[in-house]
């Protein structure tokens, strides 16, 4: 049996390639972020900089579902 090839989709890669960098840069931030705060200033104030640095990925992160959501909203509008 052959086994058929999926067609390339733009707007799924650019979806998936979105959500890696995003996922991506979050780590390296925290990790690189985190190593250094901790490297400089010591353990407490790595574990300061490091639930800093989440809670304002988490308010990119709202910001980023609203974002989503209304440009959604506004192609449900269109169609």
């Amino acid at each position: 049996m052959k086994t058929r090839k999926r067609s390339f989709d733009p707007r799924r890669h650019w979806g998936q390639t979105q959500a890696r960098l995003f996922l991506g840069g979050f780590a390296v931030l925290v990790v690189v972020g985190g190593g250094l705060v901790w490297l400089l200033y010591g353990g407490s104030a790595a574990i300061t900089a490091v639930l800093c640095l989440l809670v304002a990925a988490g308010v990119l992160g709202l910001l980023w579902l609203f974002l989503t959501l209304l440009e959604r909203w506004v192609k449900e509008e269109d169609a």
